[in-house]
């Protein structure tokens, strides 16, 4: 069976999937279950500095956005870091550690931005046996508003200088987990580099307000009647995570670091995904949070099934093979052409195909009635192979793009055109692109 053990900047763990810096990661008991269940590593739940006490709210702490069938899409959290004494947390963290010396424990770290303020932290976390260190640049509600958090990690200066305070005071390998709210994920990623970090980890959450309640007019999770924004993160997020995972992977003056993808993680295909796109390992919160620890056990076994199917016998087989794929829009190739196909045998006509073409896209899907029932053809002059009715469709398989034997667009008129010698030449729109059968 594959070998699914990670090495991941020199942390070692028995599979790439960790428990992400989280409620799931704040204690040892909650830790400890978690490495019984079979996780392979965890991120301890964000410590900050000894002084005035954390206090969180004693109230609902997460919005959520659910899916038709009440599957959580999202939740948005409003909690701050640990609440815990950092004395308690130090001393879990080394019993953990000594008892499971073969799983991964990092330290998720926010303090001011003062050098000796971090150079302490980092000798007490060190004294604990902890593998490495994972610096908190990320948090969007709460803690960016005391100075830290994503109020660092929008900040490309104060990220590499971070960083090399902390490389320059500890042994441990150094993640820097950076914040989505961002225009550009390429510029806090190049300063980390150039802080010296071992590794980036992304994305943090999603700055945001998931829903109001329309009784009270108050943002949800309603405190005392007000609300405020939190973090966004689930299966809702992948989409944000994946593109600026990619980003970096493919970014010359980031290609080669090290990443640890975060971001609506659920199953053992979007760890996949992620790696393939450049990751490491993965980490995970929102699934733990909806079906219990013992989620990573589908994780691992689907991973490992699939892997065999597909040859790949280790991690490395299939690290990074999406990234020369990932491009932009201008070098696309123009003269790729498909069509969609409707098998009749699977549909069941309920029109969305139709519905959505017609009304939404090109009106490129026919409709007439044969004794008595519905029948769905696609125009192949109309149709723009968009997929919308792919999407649309509720049947799998029903609706598929067939590429044609050989296409061009004329330059005259900027239409597909059908060309069956397949005598494809360089669209003037599309510079260096050929296309051949």
């Amino acid at each position: 069976m594959a070998d699914i053990r990670g090495n991941f900047v020199g942390i070692k763990s028995p599979n790439p999937f960790w428990l992400a810096s989280a409620p799931p990661t704040d204690k040892e008991y909650n830790v400890r279950r978690a490495f019984e269940a079979g996780w392979g590593g965890v991120v301890w739940k964000t410590l900050g500095a000894e002084g005035p006490p954390i206090v969180n709210v004693n109230g609902p702490r997460y919005g959520v956005v659910y899916g038709a069938d009440r599957r959580v899409l999202g939740l948005n959290n409003i909690e701050l870091i640990t609440d815990r004494p950092l004395e308690v947390n130090l001393r879990e963290i080394k019993a953990v550690k000594r008892d499971y010396p073969d799983r991964a424990l990092v330290v998720s770290l926010m303090v001011p931005c003062e050098e000796q303020a971090w150079k302490d932290i980092l000798a007490r976390v060190e004294e604990t046996g902890a593998d490495g260190v994972e610096l908190n640049f990320g948090c969007p509600h709460g803690m960016s508003e005391r100075g830290m958090g994503s109020a660092v990690g929008q900040v490309p200066d104060y990220i590499e200088m971070v960083t090399r305070w902390c490389k320059a005071n500890s042994r441990m390998p150094v993640i820097v987990k950076l914040t989505p709210n961002i225009t550009d994920i390429r510029y806090p990623a190049r300063a980390a580099a150039k802080g010296g970090a071992d590794a980036v980890s992304l994305i943090n959450t999603v700055s945001s307000i998931t829903s109001v309640d329309l009784d009270n007019f108050s943002p949800e999770p309603t405190i005392d009647g007000k609300g405020s924004h939190g973090g966004y993160c689930g299966p809702a997020v992948k989409p944000i995570a994946l593109n600026m995972v990619a980003e970096i992977a493919r970014d010359p003056e980031t290609a080669g670091l090290p990443i640890s993808g975060i971001g609506g993680i659920t199953t053992w295909r979007d760890a996949a995904e992620f790696m393939a796109l450049g990751c490491g390992n993965v980490q995970v919160c929102t699934a733990a949070m909806t079906y219990g620890f013992k989620v990573v056990q589908e994780m691992i076994s689907g991973l490992k099934l699939w892997m065999d199917d597909k040859g790949h016998p280790d991690l490395g087989a299939f690290r990074g093979r999406a990234v020369p794929n990932v491009t932009d829009w201008q070098y696309l190739n123009l003269n790729y052409v498909t069509k969609a196909r409707i098998d009749p045998g699977k549909c069941i006509e309920c029109g969305r195909c139709f519905a959505a073409c017609e009304d939404t896209s090109h009106q490129a899907i026919a409709m007439r009635v044969e004794a008595g029932q519905r029948r769905f053809e696609v125009i192949d002059e109309e149709c723009v192979a968009c997929n919308l009715c792919v999407d649309v469709c509720p049947v799998e398989g029903c609706i598929t793009m067939e590429r044609l034997s050989a296409g061009s667009i004329d330059p005259r008129t900027g239409q597909v055109v059908s060309d069956d010698h397949a005598d494809w030449t360089t669209h003037p729109n599309n510079p260096g692109r050929v296309a051949a059968e």
